[in-house]
């Protein structure tokens, strides 16, 4: 094949293998050699394990031969967010501060890609706790984003957005409780979906928490959702078993015409939208209206009520996990996160009461401003990426969110929803497009993602490593 094997997807690679053009094994090298050329400048990777990865790829090249695939991601490289627990992997989620025990089992979203006898290559990293949108970590090395090295991947699936762009394979997951799987593919040109709470069972379940797909292509992140949105009783959350004929993502832009799309361009709290964004965005509306899409403008339904209240309530539950830590240990957190949590220390009974109500309440605002479109686009963020070493776009853990207004809501109203690439800034970094749906209308959204691939206009080539270029 005259395309490298790293660029392949992971449908392209299925087919090859069924026809044995290619072998896992042989991919998993090219794979490995891919991250042998990055990851000593993007620090993507945690638990890289080349020769566990090879073992996994010899078992699964003799499943092919013998005609007994595990289906259509058996032997497709693939890395799985570090705070995904990885049976026998210590799970630090992050920070310094966490003492190291190896997992006991896999959680679901690990089990069903092993399952699915996919080539685990390895984990990939993220920020303390989770709590932020770049790739710095008290325990991780700085991971930086491969379209510009000076700028962050985003977070907190860090390392999974970077991996994906730099070409670690076709398939990664990564989670998301307010963002950290949109923004960071928004900022690395992927594609993602945060899909509707429960459709893909995750352990430890939370309050708006949600694992997805982090792809290069829609139709990848389709065929990995054929394996991960399966009921799990871990997850009390868990949405029952639904008949979903996931390869149906693919229509034309016919698929468009007639739709109800709402155009939110101001996110109504937070960071404003900065004018390359902002233009973005509107092309492809214009783009949706072409193909025959209703597009109208909608007024801002988030608040800086409703965010800081979101912000204030995290605030606190980090602040009451730190404050179990042994003193030796939480000063090992990164200190943007310590000054972070601390400020809820003067947080009486009824602020936290008001905070934790702006959950519920920015659920209801997300779905009544919705409820009269089948789909919402918007910006994914207001702002390009941050500078690598920040760790918020603020730089202020006093203002730690602001640029979460466009992400944030659809984890509250439990909708789902999609980033996609629709431009780059004159510096050639991506902009990503959010393509919210209705609650449960995960495949409708995959299918309205698929038709703007086909409608934007040709991407930009994928980022080569330093040496390469």
């Amino acid at each position: 094949m005259s395309t490298p094997l790293h660029e392949l997807n992971a449908r392209e690679l299925a087919a090859a293998y069924a026809s044995r053009d290619l072998s896992p094994v042989e991919v998993t090298r090219a794979v490995l050699d891919r991250i042998e050329a990055w990851e000593p400048v993007l620090k993507a990777t945690w638990l890289l394990r080349p020769e566990a990865a090879l073992e996994q790829a010899q078992a699964s090249e003799s499943r092919w031969k013998c005609g007994e695939a595990l289906g259509p991601l058996d032997g497709i490289p693939t890395t799985i967010k570090e705070n995904i627990a990885t049976r026998g992997d210590p799970m630090p989620s992050g920070t310094a501060a966490v003492e190291l025990f190896p997992a006991a089992t896999d959680a679901p979203p690990a089990a069903r890609l092993k399952e699915a006898g996919t080539v685990i290559v390895s984990k990939t990293t993220m920020p303390d706790y989770g709590m932020l949108s770049s790739g710095l970590s008290s325990f991780h090395a700085l991971a930086r984003n491969p379209w510009d090295l000076t700028r962050t991947p985003g977070g907190s699936s860090a390392g999974a957005g970077a991996a994906a762009a730099a070409g670690y394979g076709p398939l990664h997951i990564g989670t998301d409780i307010g963002g950290s799987l949109r923004l960071p593919a928004a900022w690395c040109g992927i594609f993602t979906l945060k899909p509707s709470l429960g459709r893909i069972p995750i352990d430890p379940p939370y309050m708006g928490r949600a694992a997805g797909p982090m792809t290069r292509t829609v139709g990848d992140a389709a065929l990995m959702m054929q394996a991960l949105a399966r009921p799990d009783p871990r997850d009390s959350m868990s949405l029952p078993e639904q008949a979903i004929d996931w390869n149906a993502f693919e229509v034309g832009t016919d698929h468009l015409r007639g739709l109800r799309i709402g155009l939110l361009l101001d996110a109504g709290c937070g960071l404003p939208v900065e004018p390359e964004i902002r233009m973005a965005v509107e092309h492809a509306a214009a783009l949706f209206e072409q193909a025959g899409a209703i597009v109208e403008p909608m007024r801002p339904f988030m608040t800086q009520t409703l965010l800081d209240g979101m912000d204030h309530l995290w605030r606190m539950r980090s602040f009451v996990d730190m404050q179990a830590l042994p003193a030796a240990r939480r000063e090992k957190v990164l200190p943007y996160i310590r000054q972070w949590a601390e400020s809820a220390a003067s947080f009486d009974g009824e602020h936290v009461f008001r905070a934790f109500s702006q959950f519920h309440a920015t659920r209801v605002a997300a779905v009544q401003a919705c409820s009269r479109f089948d789909y919402v686009i918007s910006p994914t963020a207001p702002n390009s990426p941050a500078l690598a070493e920040m760790p918020s776009p603020t730089n202020d853990p006093l203002r730690p969110l602001e640029h979460i207004g466009f992400t944030v809501p659809f984890n509250m109203s439990e909708q789902p929803a999609s980033s996609i690439n629709c431009g780059y800034t004159r510096e050639g970094l991506p902009i990503g497009l959010q393509i919210a749906g209705q609650r449960f209308d995960d495949l409708g959204v995959l299918r309205v993602s698929r038709a703007f691939e086909q409608l934007r206009e040709p991407q930009q080539p994928w980022p080569e490593p330093p040496a390469a270029r």
